[in-house]
Order: C-alpha cells, then structure tokens, then sequence
C-alpha cells in the first residue's frame, strides 16, 4: 500500500513526531511504501481562491511551491494520514494550509487510488480535538467518501499499540 503522512507539527521530536515514527516502522516492516511530508519545513502557501486549477489549470494549482510535491505524490496514494499538534482547538495552520489547497488535486473527487484516511492528533488538554475531528468526518469521510481508518490522539494511554495495529491490519 501507497502511504502519505502529513506531518502538520514544528516539532521534530513532539508527540506528532513520535506518532508518527511507531505507525511509519510499522507500515514499512509490513512492506507498505510510505511517504512523508514534514509540511512545516516545506515552502507551501495559501489558496488564492483564483480559480485557476478548474479552468485552464486542469486540476493544477497556479502556485508554484512545495505543494507540487504532495499534489504529485496523492496521485498514487491509498492512505493519507494526516498528523498534528492542535492549535487553538485545530490542526496546525501549516497543515491547514495544505488542506486548503487540496483544492487543486482533489477537488471534485479524490484520485481513485485515494481510499483512506486516518488522522494522528497530540495536545496538552485530553478536551482539545472536537475541532480536528469536525475536519476530519466533514472534509474526508463524508466529502470525498474515504475510508476512515481512526482518530488517535496522544491521551489515548494504548495509543502506540493501536498505531502499530493500523499498520499491520493495512
């Protein structure tokens, strides 16, 4: 299986990260191919809302930026996995940005290697993720139809062995 992480966290050795790692070792011990962005250390900006990648674009974004690089690698994705600290009762604005601008490649519809989704979250406050999760059911599961794989968050005491899980039930 084809699998994209979107690391949406600054930290480098955060919770996210460590997430991360245990789901990413056990996905490739199972000889799953993983790819993964680090989107805070990446060049990717806003939406323009231009309109340009419905038009003369053809479902390619008239930025030109690091977002190519994920835009190129969902074409053959099977499973996103999108990871984050929560701010202020979301993903992380890097991230948020790059889901804005799924607009070009995924909109109307997902590529159709596309099938699932699964999200990794980490906050200081076990009451922090109603936000995230909105996102998650709203844009992924029920707008472009994927298959939801789980919600795991860092307050979750089993949350290592449920990563682990994921990736070998792939």
């Amino acid at each position: 299986m084809n699998i994209l992480i979107l690391n949406g966290s600054p930290r480098a050795r955060g919770e996210t990260a460590g997430m991360i790692e245990v789901f990413q070792q056990a996905a490739e011990a199972r000889s799953h191919s993983v790819q993964r962005f680090d989107v805070c250390r990446m060049n990717i900006k806003g939406c323009l809302a231009c309109e340009y990648c419905h038009g003369k674009g053809q479902g390619v974004c008239v930025q030109k930026d690091d977002m190519q690089q994920i835009s190129e690698a969902l074409q053959n994705t099977e499973l996103l996995v999108l990871a984050s600290p929560i701010y202020y009762h979301g993903i992380s604005g890097q991230l948020k940005c790059v889901i804005d601008r799924f607009y070009a490649p995924l909109y109307p519809k997902a590529p159709e290697s596309l099938k699932k989704v699964a999200m990794f979250l980490a906050s200081g406050d076990p009451e922090m993720y109603e936000g995230a999760k909105f996102s998650y059911e709203g844009d992924f599961l029920d707008y472009l139809h994927l298959e939801g794989c789980g919600v795991f968050t860092n307050h979750d005491p089993e949350v290592r062995q449920k990563l682990r899980a994921l990736a070998e039930a792939l």
